[in-house]
């Protein structure tokens, strides 16, 4: 089992970090031309030694809920970093998951004759080195190791000191797994110290690393997107929209709403805003008011809310602007579908916004003009998820425009170049 190095004192980190991206750049070149069945056995060892190693692991994730406990963290955030055993098996059945879908490196995804006999063709590559940052969720590190390899990429992994424990024990398990499988250990590295400096001089190393991805808060993501020297994959908040519209099922949009919030409040893609015409106002948001008080969601919401839901907190523009990642909802009763998107345009964080309706063109209209990455209609927040959408585990969900949009799967982190077969022509 890989134990890693010794985590560096403070004045070591710069050496350490260049030593680990040397090492990550001599992995990418050995993956770059490694098999898909030698990346699949990975997946497949890596599922199992998971399923083998339950109970240590589980040992491990309890002393980090422990003592996150003990810094006073909230039940959400604690829900993201607690690992189960169906969480557990969850994790082993997305590696084998990834492992299902087709190889993407070689991929020839265009081409095309040139009048002068060039057969010019479009084939899918690795990035090279990924620096993954993120915060709390233990089953990242799984997903983030297995995307990046399965892709071609070498990935040193940043987790967050919450779950250090979990962490560890995760990624030493899938290093063991990639020596058995054939393939470099130093194609997953976790970083051994949780220093912040540490980012720091990573993020210096664009020779070294092409690509930077913060999964985390706001604070994480703004500083790596600063910092960087190299490209960075990024969402900033998650400020998810349910809008229901005078034409809604409403049984449905509660459904929807109560999932979307409720089901689990620490995740991006939990919604954190309601807006609600004004047609329907009236019959809905005592209803529903009901079933989320008995689910223990706090609402902040406008004057015309508070009028029908009178223990509704009054609402602040900052409440609107807030990605709350705990049972909190803000709510804004809206005259028209032009308002409900203008709401989204100016307090969303383009991520996932929802129209519950039975009007199609409510429903076209409001697809057409809501820039997000993902826009749903009469479905939950919650499935704007790599899973869901049949990507398989995902790195992410970006709301960047350029170079990938939504949740990345494994063509997003590939790029291409152009592979020219010739038979002796010669430019005149």
């Amino acid at each position: 089992m890989n134990v890693g190095l010794q985590a560096p004192a403070p004045a070591d980190l710069a050496d350490y970090a260049w030593k680990t991206a040397l090492r990550a750049r001599q992995a990418a070149r050995q993956l770059a031309v490694a098999t898909g069945a030698q990346k699949n056995d990975w997946l497949t060892r890596s599922a199992a030694l998971i399923r083998q190693r339950t109970p240590a692991l589980l040992e491990a994730n309890e002393r980090d809920c422990t003592a996150a406990q003990a810094a006073g963290l909230s039940a959400a955030l604690i829900d993201r970093l607690r690992l189960t055993e169906a969480r557990l098996e969850g994790i082993a059945q997305g590696l084998e998951q990834v492992a299902t879908l087709p190889e993407p490196v070689g991929e020839i995804f265009a081409s095309n004759v040139r009048p002068n006999g060039l057969l010019v063709t479009r084939v899918r590559v690795p990035l090279g080195v990924i620096f993954f940052i993120y915060e709390s969720r233990p089953n990242v590190t799984v997903d983030a190791a297995s995307l990046c390899v399965k892709s071609g990429n070498a990935v040193i992994l940043r987790g967050g000191k919450e779950a250090k424990a979990s962490n560890r024990a995760l990624a030493d398990l899938l290093v063991e797994a990639l020596g058995d499988a054939g393939l470099p250990r130093d194609a997953v590295q976790l970083v051994d110290t949780t220093d912040r400096e540490a980012i720091g001089h990573f993020l210096k190393l664009r020779d070294q690393i092409d690509l930077a991805i913060p999964r985390g808060g706001r604070a994480l993501i703004e500083r790596v997107t600063a910092e960087a020297t190299m490209p960075v994959l990024k969402h900033f908040d998650g400020i998810c929209h349910v809008y229901v519209d005078a034409s809604a099922d409403l049984k449905m949009a509660e459904d929807i709403l109560v999932n979307g919030k409720c089901q689990r409040p620490g995740v991006c893609n939990a919604t954190e805003s309601l807006l609600v015409h004004r047609d329907v106002a009236g019959k809905f948001l005592p209803q529903v008011a009901k079933t989320l008080r008995a689910k223990k969601v706090e609402l902040r919401g406008c004057e015309r809310t508070r009028a029908l839901v009178p223990e509704a907190r009054p609402a602040t523009e900052d409440d609107y602007r807030t990605e709350y990642l705990d049972l909190i909802l803000s709510v804004k009763v809206v005259d028209s579908l032009d308002e409900a998107i203008e709401h989204i345009e100016t307090f969303g964080s383009h991520h996932t916004d929802t129209i519950v309706t039975n009007d199609l063109s409510a429903a076209n209209e409001f697809t057409a003009r809501v820039d997000s990455a993902a826009v749903l209609v009469n479905a939950s927040t919650r499935f704007n998820d790599g899973g869901e959408f049949g990507l398989g585990a995902e790195i992410g969900i970006s709301t960047d425009r350029f170079h990938a949009r939504g949740p990345c799967g494994l063509q997003e982190l590939t790029s291409y170049k152009y592979v020219v077969h010739g038979s002796g022509q010669i430019r005149s």
